[in-house]
């Protein structure tokens, strides 16, 4: 039963798009968990949730993730959510050992009972995002088509290398997946092309459009398959799912 934190330390590249929408498609084949590790929640409200306790409970101990983790709407799809309050965890745990092995000791009594298991992880770099890295068995790192694309990724491999060697050495990076592609312009048909040529097969194959209908869709409290099922949005985000299947069947 795989583990997959979708990680970027740099905001608005799609990561929690990517989360919502991978979970949504996953759960369309298997039973998942979606854990929204961000103090913006935004994979909680963009599912429509409301909850009344969340993984800030579950991390400082006043509550199990069991019974935290709600029924997102969609058949086989759970929520691990988030609230505003997770912010204070961010501050109050540190990068001792212990601290970042809260969420790896909280997922076990779940784990069983799910299939995947997808990380939102905040676009950050602290406890929080430790406590990712230390539970994920795979990385997904969405990577949007702009100019400092390369850059960022070459700080996210570091990180990674860093914790692996010291936290989880069985750590591995699934694939990174490009974001926001807009195929009318140069930049991102150059971007494209730099990241594959420096990543190769580490870079899933379909790329994610820039949508009006990917944006929306949150809005809603809907994933993309049921705000707008025919869009090229989903049609990426279906075809994503599929190789996420294939290369952890082949991990």
């Amino acid at each position: 039963m795989p583990v997959i934190g979708v990680i970027n330390q740099k905001g608005g590249v799609g990561k929690t798009t990517t989360a919502i929408n991978l979970s949504a498609a996953l759960a369309q084949v298997r039973n998942v968990l979606l854990v929204d590790l961000d103090p913006q929640a935004n994979a909680t409200s963009g599912l429509g949730l409301l909850p009344s306790s969340s993984v800030y409970d579950v991390l400082s101990g006043r509550s199990s993730a069991r019974k935290a983790v709600l029924r997102a709407r969609q058949k086989n799809l759970s929520v691990l959510p988030a609230s505003a309050e997770l912010a204070g965890a961010a501050i109050e745990l540190d990068a001792s050992a212990e601290d970042v092995q809260l969420l790896a000791k909280a997922l076990i009594g779940v784990r069983p009972s799910f299939e995947f298991i997808v990380i939102d992880a905040p676009p950050s770099f602290g406890a929080l995002t430790l406590n990712a890295l230390a539970a994920a068995d795979h990385l997904i790192l969405p990577v949007q088509c702009e100019y400092y694309a390369l850059e960022g990724i070459a700080g996210m491999m570091d990180t990674i290398d860093r914790v692996r060697a010291a936290l989880n050495p069985d750590l591995q990076v699934l694939g990174l997946l490009l974001t926001m592609a807009d195929n009318r312009t140069n930049l991102s048909q150059q971007v494209e092309a730099n990241v594959r040529r420096h990543f190769g097969e580490l870079v899933f194959d379909v790329v994610v459009p820039r949508s009006v209908r990917l944006a929306e869709a949150p809005s809603h409290g809907l994933p993309i398959f049921e705000y707008a099922p025919g869009s090229a949005g989903a049609v990426a985000y279906e075809a994503m799912a599929q190789e996420v299947l294939q290369r952890v069947s082949e991990a």
